[in-house]
């Protein structure tokens, strides 16, 4: 089905004005396709990666790599969602000065989404290559955020964030809620 801007109606859950370009830290959370637990299982509260879930862990280090005024803080991969928190810095990201060989205007900074749609385009080439699954999906179309303003607000995420692991036998998205993941 095309389509159809009458009955297709696409909400966006960014913050409506906000420019994700800002210096800030920004907390994310990226969903698997379905919510298909195919990044590992938590066994005894340690994350047992499979190769995806491998590879987006590997991934989210090279971040920097792409984005140089992008910081990593905590971070963590669950069996069907990762989480982290990526600060977003006043590092130039264009060239200039006398040492490269003249001034170049600076590049605009990256926003927030087009950050996490590199890591999600790169992981899933990736991930399809390996799996011979070329065009298949492994995250869902968005992710969540939060824009991180206080430091008491950023201590707090950074607990949630490593004690995550602790609560996914409650998790709502856990298959097995309740239970426990075979080996």
């Amino acid at each position: 089905m095309k389509y159809n801007p009458n009955i297709h109606h696409r909400r966006s859950i960014r913050l409506r004005g906000y420019d994700y370009s800002l210096i800030g830290a920004y907390f994310v959370t990226i969903c698997t396709q379905y919510r298909e637990c195919c990044l590992g299982n938590l066994v005894d509260g340690d994350m047992k990666f499979t190769l995806r879930g491998a590879i987006a862990y590997r991934f989210w280090f090279q971040i920097p790599d792409r984005f140089p005024n992008v910081e990593l803080d905590e971070f963590i991969v669950m069996p069907n969602h990762i989480h982290g928190i990526i600060v977003i810095t006043d590092k130039s990201t264009g060239a200039g000065g006398a040492e490269e060989g003249g001034e170049t205007p600076p590049l605009r900074k990256p926003t927030l989404g087009q950050i996490v749609a590199y890591y999600k385009y790169q992981t899933t080439k990736i991930i399809n290559q390996i799996d011979d699954t070329p065009g298949h999906r492994v995250w869902q179309r968005n992710f969540y955020d939060r824009i991180i303003r206080r430091e008491q607000a950023l201590h707090t995420i950074r607990q949630y964030i490593i004690t995550n692991p602790n609560r996914w036998v409650k998790d709502p998205h856990n298959p097995r809620r309740g239970g426990v993941f075979p080996p």
